[in-house]
């Protein structure tokens, strides 16, 4: 199967409307903060003369730490804007975009014969997937693993719910950034807590460790509180 139009077209639409600014969407936030933490967590259990490819890569921020940590970074997105925003920001001859829909299961194939068993990074996709979209992209994590590559996939649990709830309702509304991401229909935070490791399961994927995180935004709440969602982690291999 493949996304729905109106799924692509929200993030199209999104990615079209955001500048190049660091930090313009909400959650490009500093690696530091994101792919740096991750990586720790994840390479006592992956080659790092592997590639590791970031699926869902936006526009790239955290694609290009991932290369000074891995031999090489592919950086994928379902969003030809996003994969342009990612390509203008990017002078690194180690990185490399393209677009994909994770969908698609020739597409997905295509990559893995390309590069071999990769690892792979994924911060908060499935849950704001449509529901059932979400079986295929599990299922592309373990298809650009194969045997030999490792993952990191990190994705929003049922307490950002709270949290995006109070932001948007918070007096004088959601902030510039967040009320871009409603605006353009995407849905934050839509998977229940029990589905991400069922369907982490279900496409073969084996968890070595995981743990619980947040994620931090760049928007703040009118106090001056960052927007930090709460997520859960896990590292993965084939079965």
């Amino acid at each position: 199967m493949n996304v729905s139009d109106n799924y692509r077209n929200a993030w199209e639409s999104y990615w079209s409307e955001t500048s190049d600014d660091t930090g313009e969407a909400i959650w490009d936030a500093d690696p530091a903060l994101t792919a740096e933490p991750h990586s720790a967590l994840l390479l006592p259990h992956a080659d790092p003369a592997r590639t590791i490819v970031d699926l869902g890569c936006g526009n790239g921020t955290q694609t290009r730490f991932l290369a000074t940590r891995f031999a090489r970074a592919v950086g994928v997105d379902l969003s030809h804007a996003a994969v342009e925003h990612a390509r203008r920001a990017t002078r690194d001859d180690a990185v490399e975009f393209q677009q994909l829909d994770l969908t698609d299961g020739d597409a997905v194939r295509a990559l893995h014969e390309r590069l071999g068993d990769a690892n792979v990074y994924m911060r908060a996709v499935i849950h704001q997937s449509e529901p059932e979209a979400r079986p295929a992209v599990a299922a592309a994590v373990a298809g650009i693993i194969g045997t030999e590559g490792r993952a990191f996939v990190v994705e929003l649990t049922s307490g950002s719910r709270e949290v995006l709830k109070r932001a948007a309702t918070q007096e004088g509304g959601p902030g510039p950034k967040l009320q871009r991401v409603f605006h353009h229909g995407l849905k934050p935070a839509d998977a229940d807590d029990g589905e991400i490791p069922r369907l982490l399961g279900e496409a073969g994927l084996k968890i070595l460790a995981d743990g619980e995180t947040a994620l931090p935004q760049t928007e703040h709440l009118t106090d001056g509180t960052r927007i930090d969602l709460p997520a859960h982690w896990f590292v993965l291999a084939g079965a």
